[in-house]
């Protein structure tokens, strides 16, 4: 599923339902929608993934702010 939000960054924004309808054409009946949102609640649990806001929900990488001192 990281994967997936991974290649998409930059090029489109994914919905938490267009994971779980990915994963379930990947992995088939192994993966149900309880699993998806369980793993989806992972991924921003763990900082790896953030939800994102622009007039709908969306999951995405976190963004490095201009301003960070690195």
């Amino acid at each position: 599923m990281f994967k997936l939000v991974e290649q998409a960054q930059g090029v489109k924004k994914l919905k938490a339902m267009d994971l779980t309808k990915s994963m379930k054409e990947m992995f088939g009946d192994e993966v149900d929608k309880k699993l998806c949102k369980l793993a989806i609640k992972q991924l921003v649990d763990s900082g790896k993934c953030v939800y994102t806001y622009f007039g709908g929900s969306y999951i995405e990488l976190p963004h490095r702010e201009a301003a960070a001192n690195d």
